[in-house]
């Protein structure tokens, strides 16, 4: 088991997936965890809180932030920035808990090339890109537009899933929340290289 450091769980999907229901219904379940709150250039919606929802600030410090290396990930999603600060998580790593991320197949392809030994993934989505279209226009938080973005977009992820470890497809809340709970403990397990390598040296140069 991995002992000197936490774990991070990616969760990726399309908007209207149901990740966020997901995180809240396991929340009591998977033990110490710290979500990732991405800072965010776009604009606070009606009921959003700034450093609860999002960290929100102007183009021009995200860019700064950039030129800092001060970004495990960002990425430029419909005219938006969007990123994850490195430091609150290294400290949540240290404290050995599980790092939660929920960010884009692009933020997944950047945590994988700098945190894959103890990254687990996994690809949320509704049964069927109709059943997507629906969410997104029930839900009322997007113009048009917005929305037709978005299913542009979601429907570029999905042929991506296969760069995941695990896939839930959210049609029932409950069931698709007990796998995601079983993904979350298998995640704290998952063994580093290094670890593996000093257990198979340990191990042989006992006689």
């Amino acid at each position: 088991m991995n002992c000197n450091t936490g774990a991070i769980l990616v969760l990726s999907g399309p908007s209207g997936a149901g990740k966020s229901s997901l995180i809240k219904k396991i929340e009591e379940d998977i033990g110490a965890y710290y979500f990732s709150i991405s800072t965010t250039t776009r604009a606070i919606r009606k009921g959003e809180v700034d450093g609860v929802d999002y960290h929100f600030v102007d183009k021009k410090n995200f860019e700064e932030d950039i030129d800092e290396e001060n970004f495990l990930e960002y990425a430029l999603v419909h005219g938006n920035y969007y990123g994850t600060s490195m430091k609150p998580v290294k400290k949540a790593l240290k404290e050995k808990k599980l790092v939660i991320f929920d960010i884009d197949v692009q933020g997944h392809d950047e945590v994988q090339n700098r945190l894959g030994d103890i990254t687990t993934s996994v690809f949320i989505t509704t049964p069927t890109l109709k059943e997507l279209k629906e969410r997104l226009h029930l839900r009322g938080t997007d113009e048009d537009k917005i929305i037709q973005n978005r299913i542009s977009m979601a429907t570029k992820e999905v042929q991506r899933i296969s760069e995941y470890d695990y896939l839930i497809v959210n049609d029932d809340l409950n069931e698709a929340s007990q796998k995601l709970i079983q993904i979350a403990k298998a995640a704290r397990m998952k063994m580093t290289s290094k670890t593996i390598s000093n257990f198979v040296r340990e191990w042989e140069s006992v006689s």
